[in-house]
């Protein structure tokens, strides 16, 4: 790619700013994405770092898309080659070109512990890539600048490949020893073997899944052979496939949204259409996921008056200055505060919402509320588990739906525990009796509905539980169109099938820049090859 030279040193430094967890990485006198000599134990933990980074645009993007975040324009479906550049640019010109010497140099030292993880990052990126963007450049990038215009490959043909490199990456695993030293630099894992090759066996099953429309038989299969063969999974909140944030500001290391919305100025409003969600349905989650900074706060577009003060999506009204007054990120997943506040419209109909307890004062925060370590969930057991409870009630997958769709709430309210308590965080846990109690009352609508509706409900408590990867709930809603999303107030175009290409690719990349416009006009409107 012609414009690898031109942005390669500013995407890595801007990257290990944005990114979280890297204090141990950022004063490294040598350049790691220049090394003379590649020094592997520098090299991973920077692809873990930039991973996290590069994909933030698009988780950000993909959660206004699915209404759990706004922005004007993204959330009237509106999108151009450069909403989305930077995440592009980054994981091709940093983190996958780091990934390649990392699997080169892991080869020729026979380090397959090294060699592995990088492998099944790669799996993992390229993945996210085809569901975001379909049909991208794969063989020919990986050859960095021997190849300068490389070309757009179909993304089912992608993901064929990724199944392979999954596979290849597992059998590494088990050759030699898997003594990654220090630990810490693998950021995410710490040198656990096993803990890789359940993340593997994961990513396999969420991709099988992620075919089922249009596999049908080889989704089945495979998810089958997984099953049968015992294959070892994610099956606890520990194993989650995630990254998690520091709390420090210098160097910076704490949640991006943290970091972003936490200050004077701020760049989103949380979903109205989100924040009611969770308000109507009595869910506990919601004094973690939001933070109102004032009490009672009604405008034409917030009726609800309790200070949960968000924006409906594809309302197309002007800011006001309202930074002050705007419910922001709570403790989950990005670190900032709980909301300790009475709510001031609860009724005898809200169990798990309650104002016991509650007797703070919203406040406007500042850089120093709250701590910043938070988490991205990559993929975690909550969403295991509901991906096997998909799977059982749509390709008749071994698995008992129901208790996985259970399981699957259960280890989101956990996780919400963790963060909770843990990095500096100081928010009170959800009580036993309450998780015991809400998971009940979301069985009792299980119960209750058709087949029809235990689908929706195992996708809407997933899409609930995926608050903070905005990615798999757009994977989701396209794949099955469920939560069912409210049509935006002032749409400019119809819902984005694919996210636009990077301008710069387009138009730098002789192997697609004569149809670049027609490249760009058709990722609105031309499904992934999974969404049927």
């Amino acid at each position: 790619m012609q414009f690898i030279k031109n942005i390669r040193t500013a995407s890595m430094l801007g990257l290990l700013f944005l990114a979280g967890a890297c204090k141990d990485f950022v004063d490294i006198n040598a350049d790691p994405n220049n090394p003379t000599t590649p020094v592997l134990e520098l090299l991973l933990p920077a692809t873990q770092i930039s991973m996290t980074g590069s994909l933030r645009d698009v988780n950000v993007g993909a959660s206004i898309l699915t209404q759990q975040l706004y922005t004007s324009n993204t959330s009237r479906n509106f999108q151009d080659g450069t909403d989305y550049q930077q995440s592009w640019n980054a994981l091709y010109t940093q983190v996958l070109n780091d990934i390649e010497i990392v699997i080169r140099e892991g080869t020729r030292l026979q380090r397959w512990d090294y060699t592995a993880i990088a492998k099944l990052e790669k799996a993992y990126i390229y993945s996210v890539m085809v569901d975001l963007w379909g049909d991208i450049p794969y063989a020919d990038a990986s050859k960095g600048l021997t190849v300068s215009d490389p070309v757009f490959e179909s993304g089912a043909t992608i993901y064929d490949k990724l199944f392979t490199l999954i596979d290849e990456a597992l059998a590494d695993a088990n050759k030699g020893n898997f003594a990654i030293q220090p630990t810490t630099a693998d950021i995410i894992y710490k040198g656990d073997k096993a803990a890789w090759i359940r993340m593997g066996n994961s990513l396999k099953l969420k991709l099988f899944n992620q075919i089922r429309l249009v596999q049908p038989d080889k989704a089945k299969a495979g998810i089958a052979a997984l099953l049968s063969a015992n294959a070892p999974i994610i099956t606890t909140n520990a194993q989650d496939f995630a990254f998690r944030f520091g709390t420090t500001e210098t160097p910076a290391n704490r949640h991006p949204w943290h970091r972003t919305e936490y200050q004077a100025s701020k760049s989103y409003y949380m979903s109205q259409n989100f924040i009611e969600r969770l308000f109507s349905t009595d869910d506990p989650r919601m004094r973690y996921f939001f933070y109102r900074q004032t009490s009672n706060y009604t405008v034409g577009f917030t009726p609800t008056g309790n200070g949960y003060f968000g924006r409906y999506t594809g309302d197309a009204t002007a800011s006001p200055n309202d930074n002050a007054l705007k419910a922001t990120f709570g403790v989950y997943p990005a670190g900032g505060l709980y909301d300790a506040s009475p709510i001031n419209n609860l009724t005898a109909a809200n169990i798990f919402i309650s104002n016991s307890g509650a007797t703070s004062t919203p406040k406007v925060v500042t850089n120093t509320d709250g701590s910043g370590a938070g988490v991205f969930p990559f993929i975690t057991n909550a969403m295991v588990k509901f991906i096997l409870a998909e799977s059982a009630l749509t390709l008749g997958t071994t698995g008992d739906a129901k208790q996985l769709f259970q399981d699957g709430i259960t280890a989101h309210l956990n996780s919400v525990n963790t963060i909770s308590t843990s990095s500096g965080n100081s928010a009170p846990t959800l009580a036993t009796a309450t998780v015991t109690a809400f998971v009940a009352n979301r069985t009792a609508q299980y119960d209750a509905a058709d087949a029809a509706g235990k689908l929706n409900a195992v996708m809407t408590q997933k899409y609930i539980a995926q608050f903070g990867n905005g990615i798999e709930s757009y994977n989701d809603y396209r794949r099955t169109g469920l939560p069912t999303l409210a049509a935006p107030i002032a749409p400019l175009n119809t819902f984005p099938l694919r996210l636009s290409y990077s301008v710069t690719e387009l138009s730098t990349n002789g192997s697609v820049s004569d149809k670049a416009d027609q490249l760009q006009t058709a990722q609105q409107t031309t499904p992934v090859f999974w969404d049927k």
